[in-house]
């Protein structure tokens, strides 16, 4: 079995540290790592010395070198693996220099980048130069969505007819909720896009602005229609910090010809609605990780055996840049007013380019 030398760009602020935000997905990468038995851990790269040193003790990885200059890491360090996990805007020039180091793998964390044109260029660069890229949609390893596939690939509903979701924001949580409408539809690809969008604060996370509401219609090329609503609450119901749930019920519901499935919020668990027995029926997990840090070490897991194999792995950005393609498609049929056929042919992020000319957003509404 090979062994792998890894590197890890962006290691955050220290936990429990005031403005830590996000800390805990490059601690989840190096336990991952760790975990797999197949990777060291050999050098760490953060524009803070004093967090990579943190980080460092914390993983107990004390041989690990550090860098406060992560292309110095890739021009000094012979790595074989690079885990990115900054904010959005700064994947695209990570993930090109990590290409052009000629490293063996890259994965990096969700969203690709704030614009298409970034995204896709870093998608094509690494299949140009060989490189296997991923991007830590974990969620395909999580047991209550890996649960509702199998289901629905046994026909508990029947033919599926409508996939639903519902979540906070197209691009942040959205890549998700986007990412699993195409794996409970088997990775089959979409054809058009039809959205609008609703802006009237100033929302953001992880540096890039989010929309107060939006909507997004699916047409993939089996015949099977996506929504994702997002942004919408609604008073009354028990879920969610506030004592309101997202207005689509569920996250995720699954319209068929013979029933209904549910994958609910917030506590995940999975439910069918179908002829088989009265009311809805809860389904058994399967044996899969139940959260968060289990499925990013799958995902680790994964991605090494592929590259082992000469495979595409199951987060690989020939998927995620299908999943990302919706997300600016949306926001280019807000910006036209208009179905988008794809595949997509911008270079900008609509919402983005909306909110600076003042067309949506809080000015726009006075």
């Amino acid at each position: 079995m090979a062994r792998y030398r890894v590197g890890i760009i962006g290691t955050g602020r220290p936990r429990r540290e005031t403005g830590s935000t996000g800390f805990g997905m490059s601690h989840m990468h190096a336990r991952g790592y760790l975990a797999s038995g197949r990777c060291d851990i050999v050098a760490l790269a953060d524009v803070k010395r004093e967090n990579a040193e943190a980080f460092r003790a914390d993983q107990e990885i004390h041989e690990a070198r550090i860098y406060e200059d992560y292309r110095e890491m890739l021009a000094e360090a012979p790595l074989d693996v690079v885990s990115i996990a900054t904010w959005p805007h700064l994947h695209g020039e990570m993930v090109l220099a990590a290409a052009d180091a000629h490293v063996k793998a890259i994965h990096c964390e969700k969203p690709m980048a704030p614009t298409w044109g970034e995204a896709r260029r870093m998608h094509q660069a690494c299949v140009q130069r060989g490189v296997q890229l991923t991007f830590n949609h974990q969620r395909r390893f999580e047991a209550p969505y890996r649960t509702a596939r199998r289901l629905l690939q046994e026909g508990a509903v029947g033919r599926v007819l409508q996939i639903q979701a519902s979540c906070p924001n197209l691009f942040d949580w959205g890549t998700h909720w986007f990412d699993m409408l195409f794996f409970y539809n088997g990775d089959t690809p979409a054809e058009w896009v039809l959205g609008q969008l609703d802006s009237r604060s100033e929302r953001s996370a992880f540096g890039v602005a989010m929309e107060d509401q939006g909507l997004s219609y699916v047409g993939f090329g089996n015949g099977v229609r996506g929504l994702l609503i997002t942004g919408d609450n609604v008073p009354g119901a028990t879920g969610g910090p506030t004592g309101q749930r997202a207005a689509g019920g569920g996250a995720h519901r699954v319209v068929g010809t013979d029933g209904l499935l549910e994958v609910a919020a917030p506590d995940s668990k999975v439910r069918v609605l179908n002829g088989t027995a009265a009311g809805w029926q809860e389904a058994p997990l399967d044996d899969a990780p139940g959260g968060t840090e289990g499925s990013i070490a799958a995902g680790i897991a994964n991605l090494l055996d592929c590259l082992e194999q000469g495979t595409e792995p199951e987060l690989s950005s020939h998927k995620a840049i299908r999943t990302t393609e919706l997300i600016f498609a949306t926001y280019e049929s807000s910006r036209r007013r208009a179905r988008i056929d794809l595949p997509l042919e911008i270079e900008d992020s609509p919402f983005l380019a909306l909110l600076e000319q003042g067309a949506i957003g809080p000015q726009a509404r006075h």
